[in-house]
């Protein structure tokens, strides 16, 4: 009885919402180079290495959400409005094809550059940079390509760091309901982080590098760091600072791979939050057994000798309100201005100190997806449906809802009949 009441939800939910105009709340495009320094706005200039293939239907979001043989290189220059006109720990995404770079984030400049070409360039700029520190971002699950890009953009600017921005970019496929597929790219990409690391290690001219790891970039980053420990039996000494921020690890799987790094005390620092509701459904998509790392009670007395006897710092951001519109409460550690103040403050003093874009109706309709049946499928996009209506986030990705159905529908009749449909 519940599967024909759940399939008329959806059908009537897509009549509803078919009269509704497709506002996007996520970039689409931002990455065309304007070439000109407006006067009074702030310039952040990364280096970047991905292991997404470049995109040839978009060029202007330069690299997709596929997986690439090869890992590629990049150099782009990001515009924030003058500190005026924009709040601490906001992303102000473009709104036309033109955007006014007193009032919004433009992309100055974005070049594929060739490996030797990018590891020019970097000696270059370190040189310059002060103390020759190195920021290594590495983001969450469900980001783009342009997102990863403009948040990182903005965590550099506002933390005040005076490091040189990396950031390293894996295949997230940037969809709600592309978990599976994005947390086996994230495993897809741990070579190439640990490559990275590597060459930045042996570069003569950095001093120090600290990593800051959002999501399920932490799962990539502690692969990448335990691979580099096993091979050099310890990690190098020009790895300072580790930050893990709302990390998508199971809390067992944590430890073990601390234990096989053998790490020094306090290069771990984990900010938390029991009220981040993304890696609530998380846990439930794994199965619910064990919590993930950024969601534990580091008070509990499991967790509390745990982190003691390792000296791992904690940051425990429940109940802090980011002050933007994160909904979920994912991106805290970005948002919430006084976070990022104390993260620039780490880094500058060398203490140990993305973005996903789900809506409201997206959380719900991941935990009722999580069956990855046809039912479940259903289920997700009939819990989803009501809340597109008021949530525009929901309601682009709510097209994605309804594919995962017509796909698993699709699977289902072939599995039971030999007959593709």
């Amino acid at each position: 009885m519940a599967r024909p009441i759940l399939l008329t939800r959806v059908l009537f939910a897509l009549l509803v919402l078919s009269g509704l105009a497709a506002c996007s709340s996520r970039p689409n495009g931002v990455l065309v180079a304007t070439h000109q320094k407006p006067p009074g706005a702030n310039l952040v200039d990364m280096m970047v290495m991905t292991t997404r293939a470049p995109d040839r239907e978009n060029p202007a979001a330069m690299f997709s959400g596929d997986r690439a043989p090869q890992p590629s290189f990049a150099d782009i220059i990001v515009s924030l409005p003058p500190d005026a006109n924009r709040r601490v720990g906001e992303v102000q995404w473009p709104t036309s094809a033109t955007p006014d770079p007193m009032r919004e984030f433009t992309t100055v400049d974005a070049r594929v550059l060739s490996k030797e070409e990018a590891l020019a360039e970097f000696d270059r700029r370190i040189h310059r940079t002060p103390k020759r520190q190195v920021l290594v971002f590495v983001h969450g699950f469900n980001t783009r390509f342009e997102e990863a890009v403009y948040r990182f953009a903005q965590i550099s600017h506002d933390s005040a760091a005076d490091v040189l921005p990396v950031l390293f970019t894996w295949p997230s496929r940037g969809r709600i309901l592309a978990y599976g597929y994005d947390h086996e790219s994230a495993s897809y990409s741990r070579d190439s982080l640990e490559r990275l690391l590597q060459v930045l290690v042996d570069d003569k001219n950095v001093g120090e590098i600290s990593i800051l790891a959002h999501s399920m970039g932490n799962w990539v980053t502690l692969e990448a760091l335990r691979q580099m420990a096993i091979r050099d039996r310890g990690l190098p000494g020009k790895i300072r600072n580790v930050m893990l921020a709302s990390p998508d690890v199971d809390f067992d799987v944590f430890r073990r791979q601390i234990n096989a790094m053998g790490v020094k005390p306090s290069l771990f620092t984990i900010f938390i939050s029991r009220d981040d509701e993304a890696l609530a459904a998380s846990k439930y998509v794994w199965g619910g057994e064990s919590p993930r790392l950024g969601a534990i009670d580091p008070e509990a007395e499991r967790y509390r000798s745990v982190l003691e006897s390792d000296r791992i710092q904690v940051v425990d951001l429940t109940g802090i309100s980011s002050g933007g519109g994160d909904s979920l409460g994912h991106t805290k550690f970005a948002e919430a201005p006084a976070v990022v103040r104390s993260i620039g403050a780490r880094l500058a003093s060398g203490q140990a100190l993305n973005d996903g874009q789900a809506g409201v109706g997206d959380r719900l309709g991941m935990f009722a997806a999580g069956t990855v049946s046809t039912v479940g499928a259903a289920a997700g996009a009939a819990v989803a449906t009501p809340f597109a209506i008021v949530d525009p986030r929901t309601r682009e990705n709510l097209g994605e809802h309804y594919e995962a159905v017509g796909h698993h529908a699709r699977h289902t009749i072939h599995s039971g009949t030999g007959v593709d449909p």
